[in-house]
């Protein structure tokens, strides 16, 4: 067995020898070939592509964000003021797996509707790799949508454009008009019956590339990408400038202003580093309702373009219900995780208690994320980043041999077998680690491993492993059922 770590080739993460060897294993334990290689496959994607879904309000766009998921998860709401804490939803077409970002869950009352929709087509396209500019064909183009023409011009990102509210052959003609904008065909679409979806989807899949613009890790020598983010005001300006060692971030606790995000190149540890910074989300006094749905696509742009997260959290104060929800969303982005709590040094012993019976209740979740105690205002315990962010990068970028992994998995099944249910015992067969940046691992199975067992599987892959400061993606196949003999 081939026990050298691999950066990905034409099997997945998976060396020509090792690959010959457990395709030959995977045939002994009657798995068909082709469902093996679907299970790699569908387990070991980088990270994937992300089309943004930009329109003024009330076009349609959650409605379409549905569609393309194929199920209700994108909040659909006649009024403004609504919500969301999840912009980004991962999605398949075709037989390919891409990311949706979602703005229409926020909308402005008409005083503001430019100013709302601009903030939203640019927080978005800074994530995207491509964009479907949805259009009301029944009213034809507005100013708004003209402003926003030029705003996706600037970009320079591929554009779709879906003509939605298409309900018949009779209302093709309102499309055709929309030729009028200079972004190429209008695609006719209902979104809400579904009409001409799948050739809009099309198009879409043909804008996007095969793998993000964006490069992981260092093979071209580019400094590691780190996103700074937080619910407002809890420290991230702050942070950045004490790391940086200069005030390259304006700093100011009134709330009143918002601003482009910045990246800046840091030297620290002797590396040179690039911060996401997310601080400039500040509640505007006519964009108040909004401001925490425009934190997270902000929040969601960043972790994007980002390898590492860093959560920075208030310590003086309670874990907050947005604190979870922000580190939910770097968990789901897949990216390494560090947990920064600022003004550790204003914390006397009975907060310090307190402190650390809310994180034993409110992230027993993340248990394996990297932690650090610091205060962005004094500098205390900034050393303690640096090994922090390299010890989650590490872990996220882990490759376990095949060979290891199927001993290992060998003495789980021996040792703590699955339990019984319904007179059947399901057995871990064999498994491989498709990817990393994160982990994921897919596992073939005689039957359906229950979510504790799986839970135990990645806890014990811990613990014989590392994997410190990364989530773990473990996805099961199980063996199809043939009606033929052996």
């Amino acid at each position: 067995m081939n026990d050298q770590i691999h950066t990905g080739d034409e099997h997945g993460e998976l060396g020509d020898a090792e690959y010959a060897e457990f395709m030959e294993l995977a045939a002994q334990e009657g798995f068909d070939p082709e469902e093996v290689e679907s299970g790699i496959a569908a387990a070991g994607h980088g990270p994937l592509p992300v089309l943004a879904v930009v329109g003024r309000p009330n076009v349609g766009k959650s409605t379409l964000v549905n569609r393309i998921l194929g199920r209700r998860e994108a909040v659909v709401e006649d009024r403004p003021g609504v919500t969301r804490d999840r912009v980004t939803y991962e999605a398949e077409w075709a037989g390919r797996r891409f990311k949706v970002v979602d703005t229409g869950g926020w909308e402005q009352d008409v005083l503001g509707i430019d100013a709302s929709v601009a903030a939203q087509a640019e927080f978005a396209m800074e994530a995207a790799d491509a964009v479907v500019f949805v259009v009301d064909s029944s009213v034809g183009a507005t100013d708004t949508d003209e402003a926003v023409v030029k705003l996706l011009r600037r970009a320079g990102k591929p554009v779709v454009l879906c003509a939605n509210k298409v309900d018949g052959p009779a209302a093709e003609a309102d499309a055709a008009a929309l030729w009028s904008l200079g972004l190429g065909e209008p695609h006719p679409v209902s979104a809400l019956h579904g009409r001409g979806t799948g050739d809009m989807l099309d198009a879409a899949l043909n804008a996007l590339p095969e793998a993000p613009a964006q490069t992981f890790g260092t093979a071209i020598g580019g400094p590691r990408r780190v996103a700074l983010i937080g619910r407002p005001n809890v420290g991230k300006s702050s942070l950045l400038n004490k790391v940086a060692g200069e005030e390259r971030v304006v700093v100011n606790e009134q709330a009143g202003t918002t601003r482009d995000p910045v990246d800046e190149l840091i030297e620290l540890g002797g590396k040179t580093w690039k911060f996401v910074d997310t601080a400039g989300i500040r509640r505007r006094v006519h964009l108040q309702e909004g401001a925490d749905y425009y934190a997270s696509l902000r929040t969601a742009a960043a972790l994007e373009k980002a390898e590492v997260a860093v959560v920075l959290i208030d310590a003086s104060e309670s874990i907050s219900v947005q604190d979870q929800r922000i580190i939910t969303m770097a968990v789901e982005a897949g990216r390494a995780l560090v947990i920064a709590y600022n003004k550790w040094d204003t914390l006397d012993e009975e907060r310090r208690y307190y402190l650390e019976r809310e994180i034993e209740r409110d992230l027993v979740q993340i248990p394996w994320a990297q932690r650090v105690n610091v205060s962005a205002r004094t500098g205390r315990h900034m050393e303690k980043l640096v090994p922090a962010i390299e010890t989650a990068i590490a872990g996220w970028e882990t490759r376990v041999p095949t060979g290891r992994l199927n001993a290992f998995l060998g003495e789980i099944v021996a040792s703590h077998p699955h339990p019984i249910r319904g007179g059947k015992q399901p057995r871990i067969l064999f498994g491989t680690q498709a990817g990393i940046k994160p982990p994921r691992f897919v596992l073939f199975a005689s039957g359906f491993l229950e979510a504790g067992y799986r839970r135990f599987v990645e806890r014990r892959l811990r613990e014989e492993f590392g994997f410190d400061g990364t989530p773990i993606h473990i996805s099961v196949r199980v063996r199809e059922k043939r009606g033929r003999k052996k």
